[in-house]
């Protein structure tokens, strides 16, 4: 196979999942959840309780990258919730809505105001 034809394959193959992540992404789905700062009205509420700051990450469990941080007391803005890896009894973890699109164990996220819908 040719140089040219490796190169071309692979950027098909990048093209298509770029077209698949995005399809897959609430942020960018383009059904009015384009606000990257978290002002929706649509979105939920939580303040982090976790005493040193929590770890964000790209996957609903503890083995997953860590993309962010979140600093105890701050309060963020929740797309919606999921169950993932349980972390000290609680398997929920919620979509954080704040520009990383990233997960957040909701032991360690109090809600203020409704409970997020489920993903």
């Amino acid at each position: 196979m040719s140089l040219r034809t490796v190169l071309t394959r692979l950027g098909i193959a990048v093209a298509g999942g770029a077209l698949v992540v995005g399809a897959a992404s609430p942020a960018l789905a383009g059904d009015d959840w384009g606000d990257h700062d978290g002002s929706h009205p649509r979105y939920y509420k939580g303040r982090i309780s976790a005493p040193g700051g929590l770890r964000l990450r790209d996957k609903p469990t503890r083995g997953s990258a860590v993309i962010g941080f979140a600093h105890h007391g701050e309060v963020v803005s929740i797309f919606c919730k999921t169950p993932g890896e349980s972390v000290q009894g609680n398997p929920l973890w919620y979509l954080l809505a704040d520009g990383t699109w990233a997960w957040g164990a909701a032991r360690y996220i109090d809600n203020i105001g409704a409970s997020p819908r489920w993903c």
